[in-house]
């Protein structure tokens, strides 16, 4: 496995991660025998970021995770991620950075993962209401206490991404980046690179649409987001699949699969970079990583530039609610 380092604080993790929240939610029926199955397969391939969020499940994924990785606690780094509040019952609640809020979601992640450090934390939604300086004093006291290794931010416009960073050193930026989501290149990787932190890309595959094995928003299973997602509407999947089928054309005359040739695109565009694809199956799971061994030539760039430019997705990747919250 090949690794790769996230931020100048010393993290170095494997150079491809796994994303664990469709595993609990979002993605359909869970099947919590498969999953594990897949968290201890990517255990054995050399994985070693495994990435949940308290919410995902809500509550439950980082039980699951926790679970599956004690017996390999040592060799792995555990990100996961407090912001996104949501009440017992599971209903939205808002954005919380406050510190107290803070402290209290990081005992709470501890206590369901069953370890005594989360290796890498996010605040997952910036708060509006609250200084990302507050936020980020309340995470650097976590560190000093020894319950956190590291730190990082999701879906932060690059102003607030400096100020937490002149707080408390930030290793990594979680954002979604894809060939259908290049919003990170409009300032996000250019703050990155100038301040020497890592990129964490969720949703490398475009929720599934870039692995060519959708057809018909039809597939989704009644509980998935995407059929409530604009870019996966009637009115825009089409759209999309059309280029989706040009990219699966040259994936074939590469002799990968779709799904590899999008994430060796994400790979190639620097080695500051480690996506985390999601899956919730072993057999996604070991053709993700294969990509690894995918090099892209000056011309392969030139086409996937051609078929899939800034801007060729069709219909938002959230819903208007959801997209009001991101690049704050």
């Amino acid at each position: 496995m090949h690794t790769r380092a996230l931020g100048s604080q010393g993290l170095v993790v494997s150079a491809i991660g796994l994303g664990c929240m469709g595993m609990s939610q979002s993605y359909g029926e869970s099947d919590e025998a498969e999953s594990t199955a897949t968290l201890e397969l990517a255990l054995d391939l050399g994985v070693t970021l495994f990435d949940t969020a308290d919410v995902y499940g809500p509550f439950t994924n980082e039980v699951l995770v926790g679970r599956a990785l004690a017996p390999r606690r040592d060799e792995v780094v555990i990100a996961t991620k407090f912001g996104n509040e949501r009440r017992d019952d599971g209903t939205w609640a808002g954005v919380n950075g406050r510190p107290e809020y803070v402290h209290a979601c990081c005992d709470a992640s501890l206590s369901r993962l069953g370890t005594d450090r989360i290796d890498l934390y996010y605040q997952h939604r910036v708060d509006p209401t609250v200084p990302v300086e507050e936020t980020f004093g309340a995470l650097g006291e976590l560190v000093d206490a020894g319950k956190v290794r590291f730190l990082g931010i999701s879906e932060a416009a690059p102003d607030t991404i400096a100020r937490a960073h002149r707080t408390h050193p930030v290793s990594a930026v979680q954002s979604e980046y894809s060939l259908f989501t290049r919003d990170p290149e409009d300032g996000v990787l250019a703050r990155c690179r100038e301040l020497g932190i890592g990129f964490v890309p969720f949703s490398p595959l475009g929720r599934g649409m870039l692995s060519g094995s959708l057809t018909s928003a039809e597939q989704f299973e009644p509980g998935d987001f995407r059929r409530g997602s604009p870019r996966f509407s009637e009115k825009n999947f089409d759209a999309n699949l059309a280029t989706v089928r040009r990219l699966s054309e040259l994936a074939q005359d590469k002799g990968v699969t779709p799904a590899q040739l999008a994430l060796a695109w994400v790979l190639d565009r620097g080695q500051d970079i480690v996506p985390i694809p999601g899956t919730k199956r072993r057999r996604y799971l070991e053709e993700n990583i294969d990509a690894l061994e995918i090099e892209l030539s000056d011309e392969d760039r030139a086409v996937i530039e051609d078929i899939a430019p800034v801007g060729v997705a069709a219909g938002d990747r959230y819903a208007p609610d959801q997209m009001r919250r991101v690049n704050l």
